[in-house]
């Protein structure tokens, strides 16, 4: 039958979108990172109630999203190799560290070496795969690493390397 003879506004017509693209790394995540994704899922799971209750569903894309949204969140969630920033090495940036950085100019900079769904550029929080990651991690105090960017590598002087507590959600979270 031609697509033309389907009411695409009947109400059982739910428009199918394409899933979020899945990154092929490993999925590492700090435990509040998991945390995160947990507290995502429950959310975009009530959200989606919430839809369905509607008395006027005409738009099911809003629905449609939740959804698509469940099925990645869900995927991440089930993917998800926690790496405990405690265990990690104090002595070298890995994992989850804190990293204090000198840049040439001699300012200080904090970054946070986060799973791909915890980072976030403003907060400073990187993901391992990020260029940047890689020229800090196995790196110790003291040690000068050269950060490849577009504008050009800026070299950049491991000052402090810290493994936080905060980042681990207290017991019964998530």
């Amino acid at each position: 039958m031609s697509r033309a003879f389907v009411r695409e506004d009947a109400p059982d017509a739910t428009p199918q979108l394409p899933d979020l693209p899945i990154s092929p790394h490993p999925n590492h995540v700090t435990p509040a990172g998991l945390a995160q994704l947990q507290a995502r899922l429950a959310a975009t799971q009530e959200r989606l109630a919430q839809l369905r209750a509607r008395p006027d569903r005409l738009d099911r894309l809003p629905e449609a999203a939740a959804e698509r949204d469940i099925r990645y969140l869900t995927s991440r969630i089930a993917s998800a190799i926690v790496l405990d920033p405690a265990s990690q090495p104090l002595d070298r940036v890995a994992f989850g560290a804190h990293v204090t950085v000198q840049d040439e100019a001699g300012r200080n900079t904090v970054y946070v070496i986060v799973g791909e769904d915890e980072a976030d550029a403003a907060r400073r929080h990187i993901a391992p795969q990020s260029p940047l990651a890689q020229a800090l991690i196995g790196a110790r105090v003291g040690d000068l690493v050269d950060w490849p960017r577009p504008a050009g590598t800026v070299t950049l002087e491991v000052i402090a390397i810290r493994y936080l507590a905060d980042q681990i959600p207290a017991k019964g979270a998530g």
